[in-house]
Order: structure tokens, then C-alpha cells, then sequence
């Protein structure tokens, strides 16, 4: 039985960034927005948790600087990785243009709760926590025998509710409900490693802020925090079974020979419990929207974590959405039109950026990646390095801080409506 019901103009299912995002937009613009957030609070570890520049052009457009920077947080100008114990600088975000010139560390809880307080000062934005949606809800066939979404069924702490919408958002990410119960199947390009998430402490005498230590065997990823490093192993696809057979004291071995400096470090980590594998893929749905429904952020294209560019490309999709939207929201007119500009605007960034990713993963970023380049580096490799790393820097900010078609607010999206 049915014990509540909602009916609002946009039903967004997922309260990440893109759901957050999304529904303080059109929550400005006048629209009435539900989202549905399955967990009880945001308090969760999301890894990778960073905020690059394009979205942190957002915030300012926003006028959330100012609680942004409050918010405890550590930044990163440059990006640093040791090759077979070389140290090479291949970003710079220096050398981008405009005030931001940096990548904002923070956990994602602190982020996601500074949008959704913002988005609560609107009356039209609803969030509802501990409310997952199971499955679409489906209208009356028309003469052609299409039927259009018109919201969820949900559970709302284990009650059954039903939300009723002109438009129904998927933004529950690459494990989509939505997605998979509209029947739209992404299209998996492959790839070949997975990632061992796990926290170590800082040690006393560290080196400079770096992103990843690659040697002839591994990489690990070292996203330092206050009193951490958010660390990371990559590891053969479907290889965590054969790593854990071999025991924790070969684990913590393997990571000391990539990053030698973590020797102090790795004896935090006395069981797997506390390793975390996230199983990587790169996906894309070939059509993101049918009547009445939108995918976006990971439920329309999952990225590799190469670059951290996932939740920052989520956040682009939920900006485009709400600029080509909220009109036809608030005048209950849109059409697939609308849905398919959202897809042409965002897409190709997206079309963009993966194979790229991809491209990373088998030259550089796998396991024994690092094995490119000898120690010390003789005179032929050297060379080369040295004349492409001042371009290399450039190009790599503009690629990581601000990927490709970044998205700006405008028009009513920076003058909450009125009315």
C-alpha cells in the first residue's frame, strides 16, 4: 500500500552532485524539484572527491565562495607523478586563465551538504533522504503505441511512495535504476584495471604533493588530505581475489615498492575490510532520454577515474539541463526536442574526454605503467621530456581543470526567479 504521494514538476532519483546540482538550479528557476536521496545522510566515503576549476566557477557564480572556502579543504596547483623515480610536473593549473587556478580536496559530504542547504532556501526544492527509486512509472499508450515516464514508484525509508512528474531525472549513477528500468542500455568501451581504495597517514617526512607513483609492477595514487593520503592502487581488472590470496604483508609490500616513502605508513592498513575495490568502467548510453526521462552524470556515462574529471563533467550535465529545462518546466511544455539538445550539448565532451581516458590506461595509467621510463632517465629520454613538459602543462590544465566545453551560468540560472 501506498503511503505517501508527490507530484512535482522534475523528480530527480540521486542526491550526488549532479542530482544536488541539478535540483538547486531549476529549484532558482522557479521550478518545483523533488529529488530522492537514498542514504540517510551524505556522510560516505567518496574517494576521489575533487573539485576542479570549472566547478568551482560555478560556486562563484553562485555566490557560495565564501561558505566554500570555509569549508576545511586542501588545494593543489600543480599535479606531480614519479615515473620509475623520476619526478616530472605534467599539470600546471597555473597557467590557466581567470581566478581559478587550483584543485579544491574536500570531502564530498561537505560539498553535497553545502548545495543542498543552499538549494533548501528555495520553496520549490524538496529533498527527500533515505527515498530510492525503484522503479518508473509509466503513463496511458498513445495512438502509437508509446507510453510516456511520469515519475517513480520509491521507498522512502522502506515505505512505498510515488512521485508523479512532468520530467523524471536519472542522475543514481553507473549502477542507474532509472536507467535500467526505462530499458537503455549503455555501450561498455572496456577497461583493463580496477582500483584499491584505502586510507594511510601521513608520514613526517613527505615529499611534495603527488598524484600517483608509477614503478615497472604498480601505480598508486597518493590524494593527499589534512591528516592523510586518500590513497589508491591500480590493479588488473578482476584481479583483487589473486591480491588478496597473496596476503595483506604482499599488499602492503607492493605499495611500498611503488611509493618507497610510505613504509612508515602502510602497517594502517591490518585488513581488507578496509581496502575498497571500485570497479572501473567507461560507458556511454547511446540515447540518454525517452518521453518524460533524462539520464545524466554517471547514469548516461560512467568515466574512468583518470584525470577525477567524472563528478566534475556530472556537475557540466546538470548546469546544460538546467539552462535548456527550466523554461519548459515551468510551462509543463517539454518535449524530446529539449531532452535530445540536452544530450547534443553534453555528449560530445563527454565523446571527448573518454577516449582519451582510455588512451591513459593503456600507455601510462596500469599496472607496470611506469616501466617507460628508466632510472636515471639516459640522455634519449630525457630530451624529449624536458622540450614537452612546459607544453604539456598547459595543455594538461586546460584538459583536467576545465575539460572540454565548460558550462557557465546565465541568464535567469544567475537571478533566482521571481514569481
Amino acid at each position: 500500500m501506498v503511503v505517501a504521494s508527490f507530484h512535482t514538476q522534475c523528480c530527480i532519483a540521486g542526491g550526488g552532485p549532479a542530482g544536488i546540482m541539478l535540483g538547486l538550479l531549476l529549484a532558482r528557476a522557479g521550478v518545483d524539484v523533488i529529488v530522492l536521496e537514498k542514504h540517510e545522510d551524505f556522510f560516505r566515503d567518496f574517494r576521489g572527491d575533487t573539485i576542479h576549476p570549472s566547478t568551482i566557477d560555478l560556486i562563484d557564480q553562485l555566490g557560495l565562495r565564501e561558505r566554500f572556502d570555509a569549508i576545511p579543504q586542501s588545494r593543489i596547483s600543480t599535479l606531480d607523478l614519479v615515473i620509475n623515480g623520476n619526478r616530472l610536473t605534467p599539470v600546471d593549473f597555473g597557467t590557466l586563465r581567470g581566478r581559478n587556478r587550483s584543485i579544491a580536496l574536500m570531502p564530498q559530504w561537505d560539498f553535497l551538504n553545502l548545495l543542498a542547504n543552499e538549494a533548501s532556501r528555495y520553496p520549490t526544492f524538496r529533498l527527500l533522504m533515505g527515498a530510492e527509486a525503484t522503479s518508473l512509472r509509466y503513463g496511458t499508450a498513445d495512438a502509437a503505441g508509446h507510453r510516456r515516464v511520469v515519475g517513480v514508484s520509491a521507498h522512502m525509508r522502506r515505505q512505498p511512495v510515488e512521485i508523479t512528474a512532468d520530467l523524471t531525472v536519472g542522475a543514481d549513477g553507473r549502477d542507474s535504476t532509472i536507467r535500467r528500468s526505462a530499458g537503455l542500455a549503455p555501450v561498455d568501451y572496456g577497461v583493463a584495471i580496477d582500483v584499491l581504495w584505502f586510507r594511510l597517514p601521513k608520514v613526517s617526512d613527505a615529499p611534495p604533493d603527488t598524484l600517483g607513483y608509477l614503478n615497472g609492477e604498480s601505480m598508486v595514487i597518493t590524494i593527499p588530505r589534512s591528516d592523510y593520503y586518500q590513497a589508491g592502487m591500480l590493479i588488473p581488472k578482476g584481479g583483487y581475489p589473486e591480491i588478496q590470496a597473496e596476503g595483506l604483508d604482499a599488499f602492503r609490500a607492493r605499495i611500498v615498492r611503488a611509493a618507497p616513502f610510505l613504509a612508515p605508513a602502510v602497517g594502517a592498513v591490518h585488513s581488507w575490510g578496509q581496502v575498497k575495490l571500485l570497479t572501473v568502467q567507461v560507458n556511454r548510453l547511446p540515447t540518454w532520454w525517452a518521453p518524460g526521462l533524462l539520464c545524466i552524470g554517471d547514469a548516461a556515462h560512467a568515466m574512468s577515474p583518470a584525470f577525477g574529471v567524472g563528478v566534475n563533467y556530472a556537475i557540466q550535465d546538470a548546469v546544460a539541463a538546467a539552462r535548456i529545462l527550466a523554461e519548459p518546466l515551468r510551462t509543463a511544455s517539454v518535449s524530446p526536442t529539449h531532452l535530445q539538445s540536452v544530450q547534443r550539448r553534453r555528449e560530445l565532451p563527454v565523446r571527448l574526454m573518454q577516449p582519451i581516458q582510455l588512451q591513459l590506461h593503456k600507455v601510462i595509467a596500469k599496472p607496470g605503467g611506469g616501466g617507460f621510463l628508466r632510472n636515471p632517465m639516459p640522455f634519449w629520454q630525457r630530451m624529449p621530456v624536458t622540450a614537452l613538459l612546459p607544453v604539456l602543462r598547459r595543455a594538461a590544465a586546460r584538459l583536467v581543470g576545465r575539460g572540454f566545453r565548460p558550462e557557465r551560468l546565465d541568464g535567469e540560472l544567475l537571478r533566482p526567479h521571481q514569481g
